[in-house]
């Protein structure tokens, strides 16, 4: 085997490293997949104390209240009594950017809300752009390493980040919202986000049904353009920070709409595209947004670093009612996520009290660093009679999902790649302003790229759309010209 294989720390050679294993092609990936556990391990390692990605943010307090009962569709308690507020806490957040970064520059954004609800905490993730660069959570540490610096100089280079754009054809949808001037902002207030990943609601009787997660801003959408977001990095690169803090210091609120669109799991196959696929948005003439909830911020952090820099999500932090799609890039983050707050913050981060459910814990795991609410007693263990059996186990609340899980053990994408359509899509539904806005910018990037992987990149736009990509190209040839 030569240096050019690719093999895991220990040597093996990987013949697959961009296909996580799972159960047939579109199945639940296995835990048995250790290329994909190792390569994700050491990626949540990477980096100490600061978070490899969204390692800069802002926080707020809040709570939420349910529109209607939703009882139809989810048994979990706290979407069913509009009567009632449940507290929230929301963690806004720039993607690839150190813990320094501009808050305007073009990025990804994160909103991640916790919500303390009756049953345990409930992690509900989001980003402002509602598709994902990869449909696979085993090409995340590659694609986190092409938008970071280069290792060797320790500068960003749009070469590297062109390079594997041009390598990965179903990022082509992603790069027509992160180039737009919805990727550039100056105030969360004005930022709506969406839940990428497909969950699905289960409700009593143990129908399920998938959901697609989307958060409005009640104050309506704003943004800006590549020029202002430049100018404000420079002379205020904290403004959406600010802004937010500013906004809730004098008494103010924000508020969100929560949405959804719902469908039926016999409904999957009606696409000319993968519904679990995060490179796909659903559409909305055909799966309508429902409003839900209605999410009141109104208090700032007492403690920035307590409360914001310690809290920790996890999309795998679920409650009765809710549970997780076969959506790859889901499964693939059922995992790392925790495993990287053990490793950044210490084996008992759900201890920290921003982190720390409103219900009481009860169960067997002990000690660790940082510690501070040892269990109780002699019986730290299962089952028992010395301490007449508690913690007992929970009772299962309605009737359980059936599940029917079969097919070979497979490294395979996903036949319905189609990954050029929703990108062509895209591009027809902006203006004409936004339309050379994105064109713009988009030149603005690529021409820093070497020539081969400028010709790469233009095919994937021409095959998204013929106009999109021929702007490109001669904007591309223009400004290349003009600066030779």
């Amino acid at each position: 085997m030569t240096k050019d294989y690719l093999t895991t720390n220990q040597g093996i050679p990987i013949p697959d490293d961009q296909n996580s294993l799972t159960v047939g092609e579109r199945g639940p990936i296995l835990l048995q997949d250790a290329v994909f556990l190792e390569k994700i391990a050491q990626f949540d390692r990477e980096i100490i104390p600061e978070r490899v990605v969204h390692a800069k943010g802002a926080g707020a307090h809040g709570y939420f209240k349910v529109y209607k009962n939703m009882t139809s569709y989810t048994k979990a308690k706290f979407l069913q009594n509009p009567l009632k507020q449940t507290p929230v806490f929301v963690r806004f957040s720039t993607d690839a950017g150190s813990r320094t970064a501009p808050d305007s520059v073009r990025a990804v954004r994160g909103v991640a809300v916790k919500f303390y609800t009756e049953d345990g905490n409930y992690d509900l993730i989001s980003n402002n752009i509602p598709v994902f660069f990869i449909r696979d959570p085993i090409k995340l540490p590659d694609l986190i390493h092409a938008l970071k610096v280069d290792p060797v100089s320790n500068m960003h280079s749009d070469s590297r980040l062109w390079d594997y754009m041009s390598l990965t054809p179903e990022s082509t949808h992603m790069l027509t919202w992160l180039f737009s001037d919805l990727a550039t902002i100056k105030s969360y207030r004005y930022m709506e986000s969406h839940g990428v990943n497909t969950y699905k609601w289960i409700n009593a009787m143990g129908k399920s049904v998938l959901i697609k997660y989307h958060w409005n801003p009640c104050a309506g959408i704003q943004f800006i353009d590549s020029a202002e977001s430049t100018r404000l990095a420079g002379t205020n690169p904290d403004i959406a920070s600010k802004d937010l803090y500013d906004t809730l210091e004098d008494g103010k609120t924000v508020e969100y709409e929560l949405l959804v669109q719902i469908m039926e799991l016999d409904d999957e196959d009606k696409f000319d595209f993968d519904p679990l696929d995060d490179t796909k948005t659903w559409p909305e003439d055909m799966l309508p947004l429902i409003p839900v909830v209605k999410m009141v911020l109104n208090k700032n952090p007492d403690n920035f670093f307590a409360q914001v820099e310690q809290s920790a999500f996890n999309p795998a932090t679920i409650v009765p009612g809710i549970s997780f799609s076969n959506d790859k890039v889901l499964q693939g983050r059922v995992f790392p996520y925790s495993d990287t707050q053990r490793y950044r913050l210490g084996t008992n981060f759900l201890e920290i009290p921003i982190n720390r459910p409103k219900t009481p814990v009860n169960n067997n795991n002990q000690d660790g660093n940082m510690q501070i609410m040892p269990n109780h007693g002699s019986t730290n263990y299962s089952p028992n009679t010395l301490g007449c059996g508690i913690p007992k186990p929970a009772p299962e609340s309605g009737i359980p999902e059936k599940i029917y899980v079969e097919g070979y053990e497979v490294r395979k994408p996903i036949s319905k790649k189609n990954d050029y359509s929703q990108a062509g899509e895209r591009y027809c539904f902006l203006n004409s302003v936004q339309q050379d806005h994105l064109v713009s910018n988009i030149v603005e990037s690529l021409s820093q790229a070497m020539k081969p992987i400028q010709e790469r990149m233009l095919i994937h736009f021409m095959k998204a759309n013929t106009e999109f990509g021929e702007r490109i190209a001669v904007a591309l040839k223009n400004k290349l010209l003009y600066s030779t």
